[in-house]
């Protein structure tokens, strides 16, 4: 008989952010060992993070009894989607949507399919909290995070820029919950 691994998310506190920081930057490491200019400006930092815990966005993934992950789920229109390029959100134009952000995995726990378990928690929490559609985005070079997108089920939607900057290019991805 298998083992199991005991897995959930729960809210980040104030208390989390030292790991969950060392986490980003981390990621940040990552990023860069793949030649990947996704978050080398200094984003994400402490004071996103704490901002996150401040309007109770932040969840960490917990596995057995340990930080593993992090993500940011805005429940909202994000400023950043408004305006889509090279193609269309599907669905009622003001839909209600959550938005999934900062995804982050502990260098101790990449290579175990961990994100998917995130992102599956987050669907799950998007469900309950009353959001039929859920978006994300990522870099066009980061090929790893579009491969999970596309695994979770979520669709290829076009292109949109963070703060409207033309270089800060990112696909953006949408899926329906029911």
């Amino acid at each position: 008989m298998t083992p199991v691994t005991v897995a959930y998310l729960r809210k980040t506190t104030v208390q989390d952010l030292p790991t969950v920081l060392k986490i980003i930057q981390s990621a940040q490491e990552f990023l860069k060992d793949q030649g990947i200019d996704q978050w080398q400006d200094g984003y994400p930092a402490l004071p996103d993070l704490e901002a996150d815990v401040t309007n109770h966005m932040g969840y960490v993934l917990i596995i057995e009894g340990q930080i593993a992950g992090y993500a940011a789920l805005l429940l909202g229109a994000d400023p950043n989607y408004a305006i889509i390029q090279e193609g269309t959100w599907q669905g009622a134009k003001n839909a209600k949507y959550s938005a999934i952000h900062r995804i982050a995995m502990s260098p101790n726990f990449r290579g175990q399919h961990l994100s998917e378990k995130m992102i599956s928690g987050l669907l799950t929490l998007s469900y309950e909290f009353g959001y039929s559609q859920v978006r994300i985005d990522t870099h066009p070079d980061n090929k790893l995070m579009q491969h999970l997108i596309t695994k979770c089920g979520f669709d290829y939607r076009g292109i949109v820029l963070m703060d409207n900057d033309p270089k800060e290019i990112r696909r953006a991805y949408q899926l329906f919950l029911v």
